[in-house]
């Protein structure tokens, strides 16, 4: 049996851990490896590694920190095929969409690559006589980065490119679920010249989560979960001084009109819904179908359900793969049957699925759910899953109430051929991150990724200019240079530009 070890100060370690946990094989059920639980002694460990390369690292050229981060670039490309069968093979997803996710966190890495532009500084000449004044930032030492299931390489990949190539040094704590993703980027990031130390790996659970949370040598966390653990690490991390990025759940609403084509937008919805099992925070769980859209849009949602193949994320032609554990697909299947109680129509019902060949595999098939209600629990939950749910409104106006009076608010989407109502929409909307014809929203590296309400507690978006922010801190200099042959007298008032 394969043991999945912490990576620490360069080298995969063993550690401290006196205990395992399984790490299964979506697909078969089956046990695969086993990773080691870390805890507070190894939090030390890579705190000190991570401590001592700091000292060097942050005093580094920014061009030395770019050139490795485009070396780490491009290994992501050469090696991109196995880091999405390594993902597909702990978390269940489809290859391709592995590799999606893993394009989507390369593109991170390359805006980490331009950022002699970005740190550029400003300066102001003469500001008063003599008097010249400066900014420039600086990386804060060692941070640290919590992150889900969901997105073993990209939501990483999120932080730490942008952490290391600022001049600090990581540390994370990858889900214990699906662990193997992060021992294979500290590799790629050793063969691309990072100094040992710099990107440090620690798996574990609740025990590293709380250490890291604590510790006195980390300044700053960024996480990425549910909502109630977004508010505990927030708080925690808060209290005992440290910068906090913390993503919560969500609730993601696509609005449909009824001037929008209800094909283009089924299709869309239909893979924002059920691509990746529905197992990611801007996944589309809710379609809001106004006026007469309605019936229509439930017809074609019903035929590209019907259409998706469920399988072995690595079978050639599965369209979506099992969920992650047997509690997940648990978990869903039981909402949908607790729709049904509700009075929910389940138009599409992916209970019971099982695959050939695969029979003990977490599977669900696609589920669509029609007439449900605000106060039902398959709108008011997020089921993080392959359920969709349709809300039928009358109107624009009352479907942006209805996303409003949500408590989350990352994503959402409008499909309309509208620009009047489009423009309504975007202005109106409580909501981060926003589509217009285009169901999941999330931006590109050089825009900041971060939701609104309860899908973002605190104030700190993550990467883009609002990760350089985090992970930096400024400094502002003035500066006399004065002749000195000229006498220059203090004076006691408080000083101005006179």
């Amino acid at each position: 049996m394969n043991t999945i070890p912490h990576w620490i100060n360069g080298s995969p370690t063993p550690g401290s851990a006196t205990t395992s946990q399984p790490v299964f094989n979506p697909a078969t059920g089956q046990e695969q490896a086993q990773v080691v639980l870390g805890g507070a002694a190894d939090v030390d460990t890579a705190v000190a590694a991570a401590s001592k390369a700091f000292e060097t690292w942050s005093d580094s050229s920014l061009t030395q920190r770019t050139q490795v981060m485009f070396a780490f670039r491009q290994l992501l490309v050469e090696h991109e095929e196995e880091l999405g069968r390594i993902i597909s093979a702990e978390h269940g997803k489809t290859v391709d969409d592995a590799r999606g996710e893993i394009t989507r966190g390369r593109e991170v890495v390359e805006f980490a690559c331009g950022l002699g532009d970005v740190l550029k500084g400003s300066f102001s000449d003469q500001v008063s006589r003599g008097i010249d004044v400066h900014n420039f930032r600086q990386p804060l030492g060692v941070v640290a980065g919590i992150t889900p299931f969901n997105f073993p390489a990209m939501v990483p990949l999120w932080m730490h490119p942008i952490a290391i190539a600022t001049g600090n040094t990581f540390i994370l704590k990858p889900s214990e679920r699906d662990p193997s993703a992060a021992n294979f980027v500290a590799e790629l990031y050793r063969r691309a010249g990072l100094p040992d130390g710099v990107f440090n790996v620690v798996h574990g659970g609740k025990d590293a989560v709380d250490a890291i949370l604590t510790h006195p040598g980390i300044e700053a966390v960024s996480f990425v979960g549910s909502t109630p653990i977004a508010k505990y690490v927030h708080e925690q991390a808060t209290s005992h001084g440290k910068r906090v990025q913390a993503l919560g759940g969500a609730k993601n609403h696509a609005v449909v009109l009824p001037d929008a084509d209800l094909e283009f937008a089924a299709n869309h919805i239909t893979a924002g819904a059920y691509g990746s099992a529905g197992e990611r925070c801007m996944a589309v769980s809710v379609a809001v179908a106004v006026g007469e859209a309605a019936d229509g849009l439930v017809e074609v949602l019903t035929s590209k359900a019907r259409e998706i193949t469920v399988g072995p994320g690595n079978a050639p032609g599965t369209d979506m793969g099992p969920l992650v554990t047997k509690t997940a697909q648990e978990r869903v299947e039981n909402a949908v049957a607790t729709a049904a109680t509700q009075g929910a129509t389940v138009v599409v019902d992916g209970r019971g699925l099982k695959v050939d060949g695969h029979e003990e595999g977490f599977f669900t098939g696609p589920s669509l759910l029609d007439h449900v209600t605000t106060e039902m629990d398959a709108y008011k939950e997020e089921l993080f899953g392959p359920v969709l749910a349709v809300i039928r409104a009358e109107s624009l106006d009352e479907a942006i109430d209805l996303i409003n009076a949500n408590p989350y608010g990352n994503g959402t989407a409008l499909f309309t051929a509208s620009g009047e109502a489009a423009r309504r929409f975007q202005r109106n909307v409580k909501v981060g991150m926003i589509g217009v014809n285009v169901p999941v929203p999330v931006p590109m590296s050089y825009y900041s990724f971060g939701g609104w309400k309860d899908s973002l507690i605190g104030d700190n978006p993550i990467h883009g200019p609002e990760g350089i922010r985090f992970y930096t801190r400024p400094k502002v200099v003035t500066t006399r240079w004065p002749q000195q042959a000229q006498p220059i007298t203090a004076g006691f008032n408080f000083p101005t530009s006179n």
